[in-house]
């Protein structure tokens, strides 16, 4: 069985996401509605690395139960570099590209969501199948969140 790679994989996945989400947050303050629906996601998202650190001691694993949410430090740097010397991107056109990454990172740790639902179904692991039809569904807000955020975003940045 190799249902302890597939914890494995969606436990960074997650975890990968909080970042995203944080980093999204913190980057678009101003956007209250960005601001304070990525926070409640991210709290998702870290519900859903500790239920896979949980579930993962039965397959072996010692995963974190807590996810850092803090995005990575060479991002940071850019991040703030780029402020000081006002090279900044256009506000709007770096919420429609946050909003892109986050869409394809929410789809992605939704595939994996699918196959570890899947793998449990196989292997007959109910706890992990539970697990998994309880979280599944918020990532899959996440990134039809994003993908509707795109939608009414766009027609006002791209056009103007």
């Amino acid at each position: 069985m190799k249902l302890d790679l597939a914890i494995e994989e969606l436990h960074r996945s997650e975890n990968h996401l909080v970042t995203v989400l944080t980093s999204m947050s913190d980057k678009h303050k101003s956007d209250h509605e960005v601001f304070y629906v990525c926070r409640d996601m991210a709290k998702w998202s870290r519900q859903h690395v500790a239920e896979l650190a949980r579930v993962g001691r039965d397959f072996g694993l010692r995963l974190e139960s807590e996810a850092s949410g803090e995005p990575a430090v060479l991002e940071t740097m850019k991040q703030r570099a780029s402020e000081l010397t006002g090279r900044r991107s256009v506000p709007g056109l770096l919420l429609l590209a946050d909003l892109r990454h986050l869409y394809r990172e929410a789809a992605g740790t939704s595939v994996d969501w699918e196959l570890l639902a899947q793998g449990a179904q196989g292997a007959k692991e109910q706890e992990l199948l539970d697990v998994a039809e309880r979280c599944h569904p918020e990532t899959l807000r996440i990134a039809r969140w994003a993908n509707s955020h795109l939608k009414v975003t766009s027609p006002q940045v791209l056009a103007s």
